[in-house]
């Protein structure tokens, strides 16, 4: 079955002299490289994960975002999985990872090594089931944007719970509280050694700067994967005009706030705060209590961009109509909302590798 070079406006019917479209365009190497993330997951050719499988995983997950357009087109290419302990345990750990990502602890990963997983295969198949997480809420997104989704929201989202374990797997001083400050991350899954890399292969790490990180050498295990995916970040986060980058940040601190996620809320949060100057709003918001509502006591305008990033968050997405409506009052136009949708799926991604492949540690020189 021959693919579309588009397959998120093909879903959502873009029409290709839309004002959407435009910003899309815009855009460009965000829509592009999320398109070639799409191109290498369901293109390669592994024996340690065959097609097969990952067009039915996919399948699942998008049934479990309710995204029926996307469900339909992973199913039309999937083949129904077996009883067997690979399936089972591989299903698991997606519907784990779809729903409750925070609850992945090193154990899961050896269950699926002992059920016949390589550790390329563990990789690729946490990306799969994060980038569908990604997939389905950029195309949630697409979809408001075209008039296509409910017009009322569910309650408003509250904080997600986080690990409170005082150690690490390791040993390590682990982090039970949000904060502002650099971590660390370890892997529960051994990095791909640099020995291990071709020299065309070290290139490529070193042009995104993921020599010296454990956490990108592991998902470089399945390296033309990991390019894809950091260009569709760079693409997102990195571009000039539309939402002010600092808001962009602050989207990815909502998101991991609903997703228990430490690590990324460390780095998105201080980013946020720098660039705003709004040290005291973000501190409030990683200050939130789990069951707490996450837009309380912030301003007007970033009351309605975090509810929005947290709506759009959970499984399945609950943003509204009513929610663009009110953005748009604020001031944001269609290229803005996109980045605003583009920055809060992308860490419904990240969150979920971030909390399923390892976990962050206080620095010595902070304890």
């Amino acid at each position: 079955m021959t693919q579309p070079n588009d397959l998120l406006a093909a879903l959502a019917d873009i029409a290709p002299d839309s004002e959407l479209a435009q910003a899309r365009q815009t855009r460009d190497a965000a829509t592009r490289h999320a398109q070639g993330s799409y191109d290498v997951l369901f293109s390669q050719a592994d024996e340690d994960f065959p097609l097969a499988e990952r067009f039915a995983i996919a399948a699942h997950v998008a049934e479990w975002h309710a995204q029926a357009g996307l469900q339909a087109h992973y199913q039309q290419q999937a083949e129904p999985l077996s009883d067997s302990t690979r399936h089972q345990v591989a299903l698991a750990f997606a519907k784990r990872l779809t729903f409750a990502p925070v609850e992945a602890k090193p154990e899961h990963l050896t269950e699926l090594q002992q059920a016949g997983w390589s550790a390329r295969g563990v990789v690729t198949l946490s990306q799969l089931i994060a980038f569908i997480s990604f997939q389905s809420r950029l195309l949630a997104g697409l979809l408001l944007l075209q008039g296509q989704q409910p017009t009322s929201e569910g309650p408003a989202v509250v904080a997600g719970r986080w690990h409170d374990a005082p150690q690490t797997a390791s040993g390590k001083t682990a982090l039970t509280a949000f904060t502002q400050h650099a971590l660390g991350w370890e892997p529960w899954l051994a990095a791909k050694p640099l020995a291990e890399f071709t020299p065309e292969e070290h290139a490529t790490l070193a042009r995104f700067g993921h020599t010296d990180s454990d956490y990108f050498r592991l998902l470089a295990r399945n390296l033309p994967l990991l390019e894809q995916r950091t260009l569709t970040d760079k693409g997102i986060f990195y571009t000039a005009g539309g939402l002010p980058r600092a808001e962009r940040e602050l989207a990815a601190a909502v998101v991991s706030k609903v997703n228990g996620c430490i690590f990324c809320a460390s780095v998105h949060a201080r980013k946020a705060s720098q660039l705003s100057k709004e040290d005291a709003a973000v501190q409030k918001l990683l200050n939130v209590s789990p069951g707490a509502v996450l837009s309380h006591g912030q301003s007007p305008r970033w009351a309605a961009v975090i509810g929005f990033s947290a709506s759009l968050s959970v499984t399945p997405q609950q943003a509204s109509l009513n929610q663009i409506t009110v953005l748009r009052e604020h001031g944001l136009d269609t290229l803005a909302l996109l980045d605003l949708i583009q920055s809060s799926a992308f860490f419904a991604w990240a969150n979920r590798l971030m909390l399923t492949l390892g976990e962050p540690f206080l620095p010595t020189s902070q304890g």
